[in-house]
């Protein structure tokens, strides 16, 4: 809608095009919301706090929300979470062993994970059993 106005459409008009596109399924936020959730997990390794949050400032019904995070593999999930975690960990050269654990769980935060999997994923990597 902010499109069509933008390029000057009539409201009436702009209703009507949108509600065509709807009908033939050009537009779908339940597409659209797996997509993007699909995309921002595997090229920019987001976790799921980050991509529901993203997903609401956009305007995604909460029902596709959950549909698009039920599409990521919780095994792929965790293989990602434990890896993200072990290359943050490495790349912290100083620090005692609690700053490290305070700046990887801060990282794994930003990223968008959530801190009851980061916890124990954390705890492996610093005992260095994973």
């Amino acid at each position: 809608m902010q499109k069509l106005y933008a390029l000057g459409a009539w409201k009436r008009d702009a209703e009507q095009v949108v509600a065509w596109l709807i009908e033939n399924d050009f537009l779908n936020e339940e597409r659209f919301a797996v997509s993007f959730a699909r995309g921002k997990f595997r090229l920019k390794k987001w976790g799921k706090i980050k991509i529901k949050h993203e997903l609401t400032l956009k305007k995604v019904s909460s029902r596709n929300i959950s549909t698009a995070l039920g599409n990521i593999e919780d095994q792929a999930y965790q293989q990602t979470l434990n890896s993200l975690i072990s290359k943050k960990w490495n790349s912290l050269k100083t620090g005692t062993a609690a700053e490290k654990k305070m700046k990887t769980m801060r990282y794994m935060l930003q990223k968008g994970y959530e801190s009851i999997l980061v916890k124990p994923a954390m705890n492996k990597i610093a005992e260095g059993k994973a």
